[in-house]
C-alpha cells in the first residue's frame, strides 16, 4: 500500500456540521448565563430549554455537567482575553484600558468563570491550563501599565480585580434579583473608582494573586 492510500483515511474524517457547530455553540452560551444566575449546578434541562434544543442534543455534545462546565470555563477564559488583547491594542491610556477591559469582561459574563474555585473542578486539563495563563497574563499587563503610570493602587492584584468583577456580575441568591444586569456597569465603575491612584484609604489584608485563589479553594 502506498503512503498515500495509508494516508487517504485520515483526510475523510468528516468534520462536524454546520447545524452541530451552531448547537454547540447555543449550549455554551445558554449554560455561560446560567452559571452566572444559578451557579454551576444550574438544571441542564433549563439550559436546554433556553439553548433552544432537546435534552438529547445536549447530551450528544456534552456527556455529564462536568464536561459542560469545562467548556464554559474555556470560552469564557478565552473570549475575556480576546477582548484584553484587543484593547490593549487600541488603548493608549493605562487605566482607561484597564476600565474599558473590565465592563467588557462584565459582558463576556466574567462570573462564570466562578466554577474554577470549586474543589470538583479539574484544574490539571493543558486546554484550560493555557487559556487561563494566557488570561492571567494579559490581565496583568493591563494592571501592571496602569500601575507603572502611577494611575493604579499599587495594594491590589489580579486576584483582587478578577474577584471582585465576578461577584459584581452575579445577581445575588435568589429569583428576584435575577434583573441586576442594569446595575452591573454602575456598581463595576464605583468599583474602578476605588482602584485607581492616588488611593483614598488603606486595605485590610493583603493583594491577592490567583495563585492565592487557587490554594484557597476547597
Amino acid at each position: 500500500m502506498t503512503a498515500t492510500a495509508a494516508e487517504a483515511p485520515a483526510r475523510r474524517v468528516p468534520r462536524p456540521r454546520a447545524d452541530a457547530l451552531r448547537n454547540r455553540e447555543r449550549i455554551v452560551a445558554a449554560a455561560r448565563e446560567m452559571f452566572v444566575e444559578y451557579g454551576p449546578d444550574a438544571p441542564l434541562d433549563e439550559i436546554a430549554r433556553r439553548a433552544g434544543i432537546g435534552n438529547a442534543t445536549l447530551y450528544r455534545h456534552f456527556a455529564d455537567r462536568y464536561a459542560l462546565v469545562h467548556a464554559v470555563v474555556r470560552s469564557v477564559m478565552e473570549s475575556v482575553a480576546d477582548q484584553a488583547d484587543r484593547i490593549a491594542a487600541e488603548e493608549s491610556d493605562p487605566f482607561i484600558a484597564l476600565r474599558r477591559f473590565v465592563h467588557a469582561a462584565a459582558d463576556e459574563r466574567v462570573g462564570a468563570l466562578c466554577p474554577m474555585l470549586s474543589a470538583a473542578f479539574d484544574r490539571e486539563r493543558p486546554d484550560l491550563d493555557a487559556q487561563r495563563v494566557r488570561l492571567e497574563t494579559v490581565v496583568e499587563g493591563l494592571m501592571e501599565r496602569a500601575r507603572q503610570a502611577g494611575r493604579l493602587r499599587t495594594d491590589v492584584a489580579v486576584g483582587d480585580l478578577m474577584v471582585a468583577l465576578s461577584q459584581l456580575t452575579r445577581p445575588l441568591p435568589g429569583t428576584g434579583c435575577l434583573s441586576m444586569d442594569r446595575f452591573t456597569h454602575r456598581h463595576i465603575q464605583l468599583f474602578l473608582d476605588g482602584l485607581e491612584a492616588p488611593a483614598r484609604s488603606e486595605l485590610a489584608g493583603s493583594a491577592a494573586t490567583l495563585e492565592d485563589l487557587r490554594r484557597a479553594a476547597p
